[in-house]
């Protein structure tokens, strides 16, 4: 489990996601890696791009450069392919995380290549409920990047 998340913000909420991956890779029995948060190099990938609404250029840039860490820890360690979980959410276009995938996989010359699997079929959204609530893991109100945050606070206020 490669876990490259420079966009979650504040500290607090970066720190209960990596808690609860750090658990769950655990549970499973998998390797876990974390790739340590560059929030300023995040914030200048997606620079201008700060009000643009959920779904829009400004995840897609983000997918970019999350996926292209993880394209480039894939190349390092020899991994042939690599893949992401965003495409459980409901709120992700799995097309726009697919297209992020592939370049990011471009971007290191052919060593690794980008699996595309789309979580959300056959209720793979109702089963990693399912799944979070089994293994008592921490479930996020949106997806961790200050803009939605601050989208996401507007919203339930009205």
């Amino acid at each position: 489990v490669f876990f490259s998340n420079s966009n979650i913000m504040p500290t607090e909420e970066y720190e209960l996601r990596l808690e609860s991956a750090k658990k769950f890779a655990a549970e499973v029995g998998a390797e876990f890696v974390e790739d340590p948060p560059d929030n300023a190099a995040w914030l200048e990938a997606v620079k201008g791009l700060e009000n643009e609404a959920e779904g829009g250029k400004r995840c897609e840039e983000c997918f970019r450069f999350n996926l292209g860490r993880a394209a480039r820890y894939a190349a390092e360690k020899g991994f042939g392919k690599f893949t992401t979980s965003l495409s459980v959410s409901p709120r992700k276009r799995s097309s726009m995380v697919f297209e992020a995938g592939d370049a990011a996989a471009k971007t290191v010359g052919g060593l690794t290549a980008f699996a595309r699997f789309d979580f959300k079929k056959k209720n793979g959204f109702l089963e990693s409920v399912r799944l979070s609530e089994k293994h008592g893991l921490y479930r996020q109100d949106y997806c961790g990047c200050v803009f939605s945050k601050r989208s996401r606070e507007q919203t339930t206020k009205h």
